[in-house]
């Protein structure tokens, strides 16, 4: 298997393990500190499939060389946005996501209230988790997944395709 179809599997299943934990797991234990890791594996799943998408179309090089760090790939594949077709909305989610998890890291201080679990900084700015906001999310990772699917699929005869 190429690497570009191990990190495609890799995204889906981060994405099976979000969406498990947010419509089943979360419900029966109603504990909002599950979000947080909703919120990981859903990054996970996004970075995974963006680099995913760069390592095939790295493969053809029809985008230049790039490092492994999170901005350099998001930055190569946004240059690239109007070639696939990628919405503006989909950047700004792993944006999001990727602030928020490095918001969480470094809070002094994260709490639960009610159905949201609330993450403060050292200077009092407040970030707020509700499944609501993930169910949203969970939405449009799905779509960024079959986007993926779409690009990454187009070489059925080169590679072999299980």
């Amino acid at each position: 298997m190429e690497k570009f179809q191990l990190l495609r599997e890799e995204a889906l299943k981060n994405y099976r393990i979000a969406d498990h934990m947010l419509t089943v797991t979360y419900p029966l234990l109603q504990d909002t500190k599950l979000l947080v890791g909703v919120t990981e594996n859903l990054f996970l799943a996004l970075t995974q499939a963006m680099t995913s998408i760069l390592t095939h179309e790295r493969i053809f090089k029809l985008v230049p060389s790039f490092n492994d760090t999170f901005a350099d790939k998001i930055q190569t594949l946004h240059r690239k946005r109007s070639r696939y077709q990628i919405d503006q909305e989909f950047f700004k989610l792993m944006l999001e996501l990727k602030e928020t998890l490095q918001l969480h890291k470094q809070s002094p201080i994260e709490f639960r209230k009610k159905d949201r679990f609330i993450i403060c900084t050292k200077n009092y700015k407040v970030k707020a988790i509700t499944a609501n906001q993930l169910k949203d999310y969970l939405k449009t990772t799905r779509e960024f997944l079959n986007l993926m699917n779409k690009i990454t699929s187009r070489n059925k005869i080169i590679f072999k395709q299980d």
